[in-house]
């Protein structure tokens, strides 16, 4: 079945929880897709799993329309939700608004993601009045990891815990359809999922959220510079991929391949008639 908004909705309703996951590009989404994951999350978390940058500031909007577009030629049915990149739309509410839309209108995406609480409710608000759904995130936001001095667990005193709930619900009021929670303390991110009426997407932020996203090269074993603590790997994905490599290297290099059942024919007399 296809995911919508809607089908979010229903989830929260009826307590049925969600899963999501990051994909950049054609292939890995049409597996992914095919797995039945809830919802592909193109995220700017390609800064540092696709291009190699040592976090997501450098991420452009050229780069999320490219790598969402290619994402969503491959899924069918999850909804296709794309990261609005660092100053898309912090510095005015028209702008925010305008790169919405490019990442509807040329990455095809269903939804956008963009980071922050009260202080981006005004964009919040305006990319939801222009029919765009909008997905917000809480806790360690990646965009403000100077300003964080670091990727650190958010909310552990009662004035931060106070914040992060208070701009949950703002976000709630100003239209968004699902809050992410990101490396907050268990009891508050469930605590935050019963006080709001939208779902809460935890990626280390324990059970109690209404769903769960991770990095796909993360859960995989993909992915070796750093593992963060609420990352399980559900496999060696790395590894066997390493390891076909390898073989590959040492089946070219001892002449094993490719054998015939890999090459094309042609007549004898066609070649003995060439000079």
């Amino acid at each position: 079945m296809k995911q919508t908004t809607v089908t979010f909705q229903q989830a929260k309703q009826t307590g049925q929880k969600l899963s999501m996951l990051t994909a950049y590009d054609y292939s890995m989404a049409k597996l992914i897709d095919g797995a039945g994951v809830s919802a592909i999350l193109v995220g700017d978390s390609l800064g540092m799993v696709m291009l190699g940058y040592d976090n997501t500031l450098s991420v452009t909007m050229e780069d999320m329309i490219h790598h969402t577009a290619a994402v969503a030629r491959g899924a069918k049915n999850a909804l296709v939700v794309a990261d609005m990149p660092f100053l898309s739309y912090q510095i005015s509410v028209e702008k925010a608004v305008r790169n919405a839309g490019r990442l509807i209108q040329e990455g095809h995406a269903e939804a956008v993601k963009l980071e922050g609480g009260s202080t981006v409710v005004p964009q919040v608000r305006a990319i939801v009045n222009a029919s765009i759904p909008v997905m917000g995130h809480l806790g360690l936001t990646p965009q403000s990891v100077n300003a964080f001095g670091g990727y650190k667990v958010q909310g552990k005193t009662q004035e931060a815990a106070q914040k992060l709930l208070d701009d949950a619900r703002a976000l709630e009021e100003a239209g968004a359809f699902a809050i992410v929670l990101e490396c907050v303390p268990a009891k508050l991110a469930q605590k935050v999922s019963k006080a709001i009426s939208i779902p809460t997407i935890g990626i280390g932020a324990g059970a109690g959220c209404d769903g769960q996203v991770l990095v796909y090269q993360d859960m995989m074993g993909m992915f070796s510079d750093f593992t963060p603590k609420f990352v399980k790997r559900f496999g060696e994905i790395g590894q066997a991929m390493q390891s076909a490599v390898r073989d590959y290297v040492l089946a070219v290099e001892a002449g094993r391949f490719p054998s015939e059942e890999h090459t094309f024919s042609i007549d004898d007399d066609v070649l003995e008639k060439l000079y």
